[in-house]
């Protein structure tokens, strides 16, 4: 559906990742204010939008996401570390 969306606005024709990146950081940031500030409803719908955005940008770029989220687990899915103060901690960086 996002990619659907996206083509019936011309996202993909007149689009182009520098500025989809930038919209990404607009929408991190406000998902970060909302985590800051405990509102449920402005964290989902800001992550919604990020993730809206991430379509998007890969797309521009030549990718699916979901090409982008394989490639990652690939590198990730065995990769050994620890939790600290929150945040998985890859065994390499614990040194």
């Amino acid at each position: 559906r996002v990619r659907s969306w996206a083509i019936k606005r011309g996202l993909y024709e007149k689009g182009d990742p520098k500025t989809q990146f930038v919209k990404l950081i607009e929408e991190v940031g406000e998902t970060g204010r909302a985590i800051l500030k405990d509102d449920k409803p402005e964290i989902k719908d800001g992550l919604g939008d990020a993730f809206v955005v991430l379509v998007n940008l890969a797309y521009l770029c030549g990718y699916t996401l979901e090409e982008c989220i394989e490639e990652a687990l690939k590198v990730i899915e065995n990769r050994s570390g620890k939790m600290v103060n929150g945040t998985f901690v890859k065994s390499e960086d614990l040194k």
